[in-house]
Order: structure tokens, then sequence, then C-alpha cells
């Protein structure tokens, strides 16, 4: 039996008659809600077409800021970079870092490798060599068949690098993967990848009738992964370390760094928080980009994993006086196609970084991933997370509290060099309105 809130054809309502149903299912505030929809609106209804078109069942927009962190200077350039994000010390923390390391000559960024893999999943009942011979006689045909979807991929430099058939068997009774790796240029290639593994694996299902019998084998999935360990970049910042003692006032500064992170490379309850701290920076730049910070994320993490045990994405190496910090991250992103263009912020975060190509987006993402990451370090190692973290907070707690702007302006100089928590925020408001 269907509960009376079930709904067919949701979809095919207009944006108007959406909010109707949801309002008088839904919401029992019925005028606030329609007024807060509506209000988030874009006044330019082009754009808001546009925003509406993105994904399905849009009731309007949810907004998040939009900054920039300035003074990265990365690869001898210097950027200002843009973020987006809700969280109040992430762009604080980023531009405090950049500065910080700017005159050790900034973040020095390479490439590793912009390889991205796919797999067509399947099972097969039969004898292994029979499957291997299959694959060996089609592959070239099955790559010749894939030209026109391939060909506008090649002329940009990218394509299908190699096909390899994986035996799983160990692990799963009868199970089988193609395992495809491509270079997609300067697009995350998403739509170009499950489009080749689809057309491939039509063709196996056409095929192989002539090989065996249809029902040995049986394709389950075909689809990317967002685990490519071969699609990363490496970055590192460095200094000498007296030099750093001198600029913290801390002479076992450097110490006290690589512990923390040594910490976070053997403690899986660490890691998890300090590594969520370099993707505070990375997914905020890949969300002002256009690009799929889950996706990124969900790589990121795996990577981490990727040794057994999961540990730290970041390291530290001390050697002969000096003090390098690095980060090695798989980043799997684009700068052509998808929301990279098609969202107007997304194309003006791309000139905002003198439109890089996707090697060129990768090192700057990595590298705002370490200045978050060496912020949150340095404070942990100092004056603790909370005293920066909550002073950016406060504003957040004022408005919360309903403080007058001369309120405002007050407990800010009160709190500019005490802990702002949300218990003494509100208890110092109420001093203050007490004495009116």
């Amino acid at each position: 039996m269907q509960d009376e809130n079930f709904v067919e054809g949701f979809s095919k309502l207009n944006k108007q008659e959406k909010i109707d149903w949801l309002v008088s299912r839904y919401l029992a505030r019925s005028q606030e809600a329609r007024s807060l929809l509506e209000r988030y609106w874009h006044t330019d209804k082009q754009v808001q077409s546009l925003h509406d078109g993105f994904i399905e069942n849009t009731l309007t927009n949810y907004w998040l800021p939009y900054a920039v962190a300035p003074n990265f200077l990365i690869n001898g350039q210097t950027y200002a970079v843009p973020m987006v994000t809700e969280e109040s010390s992430v762009v604080a923390a980023a531009a405090k870092a950049a500065k910080f390391w700017y005159p050790f000559g900034g973040f020095r960024a390479q490439v590793m490798g912009k390889i991205k893999l796919g797999h067509i999943h399947f099972l097969f009942h039969g004898q292994r060599e029979k499957l291997q011979h299959f694959f060996e006689q089609t592959r070239d045909e099955f790559l010749h068949r894939l030209k026109p979807f391939t060909e506008n991929m090649e002329k940009r430099g990218g394509g299908i690098l190699s096909v390899e058939l994986e035996d799983w068997t160990h692990r799963l009774d009868h199970y089988y993967t193609l395992t495809f790796r491509f270079d997609t240029a300067d697009s995350m290639g998403a739509n170009f990848i499950n489009t080749i593994l689809e057309e491939w694996a039509d063709y196996m299902e056409e095929t192989y009738p002539s090989y065996g019998h249809p029902d040995e084998m049986k394709i389950i999935m075909r689809i990317l992964s967002n685990h490519n360990p071969g699609c990363r970049v490496r970055v590192t910042v460095e200094a000498p370390e007296d030099a750093l003692a001198r600029k913290t006032g801390l002479t076992d500064y450097t110490h006290r760094f690589e512990t923390a992170v040594k910490i976070a490379q053997v403690n899986p309850y660490r890691a998890v928080t300090h590594n969520k701290g370099i993707m505070n920076g990375i997914d905020a730049v890949v969300l002002a980009t256009g690009n799929d910070f889950r996706a990124v994320e969900a790589g990121a993490h795996a990577f981490a994993a990727s040794g057994g045990e999961y540990r730290s994405l970041s390291f530290v190496e001390r050697e002969n006086g000096k003090f390098v910090f690095g980060l090695e991250v798989p980043l799997a992103v684009g700068t052509v196609g998808g929301m990279t263009r098609l969202h107007p912020l997304a194309g003006l975060s791309m000139e905002l970084l003198g439109n890089p190509d996707a090697g060129q987006l990768m090192q700057i993402i990595a590298s705002v991933g370490l200045a978050q990451n060496f912020s949150a370090v340095h404070s942990l190692i100092t004056e603790g997370i909370q005293t920066g973290h909550m002073r950016m907070h406060l504003n957040n707690i004022l408005n919360q509290l309903g403080a007058t702007p001369d309120e405002a302006e007050q407990l800010r100089l009160h709190f500019a060099n005490r802990k702002a928590h949300v218990r003494a925020v509100k208890e110092a408001l109420n001093r203050l309105r007490n004495k009116k």
C-alpha cells in the first residue's frame, strides 16, 4: 500500500507545481517556505534557466560563498585561487599558508601521471584459455570499430592507452575484468570513458557467440573507476630548518611538525581527520572550477588506504638541515567539458587561473590541499586549532545570536585575542546588553 505522499510523475511537473506539491505535504510554514525558495532564484531568468537544467527537480539555488586565496606561488607563477566552501576557516587558512611559504619559493608541483581507469566487469563460465583467446582475437578489431568514438580524443592527445584481461576468480567465482587505461587530455573524461566501455561490452556480447556458447559470458557492469592512482600529482614546500625556527619562534618546530605528520601515518583515527583537512582545500577549488569533488574525494581516500592501512596523504622529509613538506594525491579533473565551462562561475574560475590545462589545474589544486594541511598541522602543534577556527567562526555565532552591527563590532574587538566559544560569546553579548 502506497503512502499518501507517494507521487507519480513528479519530474514532469513544472517548477511551481513541484513547489506547491512539496509545500502542501511537507512544509507547515507554507508562505515562508515559498518565499525562501523564491528568494534564492537568480534575478536573470536566463541564468536561472541554466541552473534549473543542471539537475532534475530543481526548486531553487543553494548558495555557497565564492572566495579567492591570494599569494599562491606555484612553480614560479603567482595565483589568486578561487575557492567555494561553507567552512569559515578554510580560505583564511589557505591564504595564510600561501603567504607563509611565498618567501621560501612557494609550492613546487609535478604531475606524476594522467592515466585514468575503466572496467568491464563480467562473469565467465568456461576455461580461461578460451576467454584469453577470444580477447586476443577481437581486441584490434574492437579498437578499430571504436575509432568514431576515439578520434576526437586522439586529436587532443588522448585516447585508449591499453586494454588488459584480468582474472579475479581468486576473489569471486567466475569474475573477470577488462581493464582499460585512458588518457582523456584536458577533460575529466567520464562520458568518454563510459561510452567506450559500453560500446566494447556490446561488441563482446555481439561477437562471443562465434567463439562459444552465449551463456558462458555475462556482462555485469561497464563503468569508469574513481580510483586512479596513475593520475596523480606531487607538490612540496621546503625551507631551511633554522629559518623556520626563527619564523615561528620555536626551536623544535620542524621536529614537532614531523612528529604530527608521522602520527597521521600510523594512526588511522588521526589520519582521517588529517586528510579531511587536505580535502577542505582540494574540494573548495574542485567545486569552484566545476569539477567532481565526490570523485576526487573517493579517489584520494582510496589512495590513502592503498598500502593496506589508511594513512596520511602528506609527508615530511628532514635532511641536512632542510625541511620538506609534501603531498601526493590522485586528482582526476578536467578543464574542458562538463560543468567546467557550462557554469558561468566555473568559467570565470578558469579565466582567473589563466585558463590552465588539466595538468596545471592538478598542480594548483594539490598546492591548495598542501597549504590547508600545513595550516592545520601548524595550528595543532602551536596554539591549537580552536583559537583560529573559532575566531573565524565568530561572525556566524554573532549572526545566530542576533547581534546588532554595533554589538558585533564590540565583540570582535573583545575576542581578538580570546577563544570565541559559543558560550563565551553568548555570555559576553548578554553582559554587553545588560550594561545598556
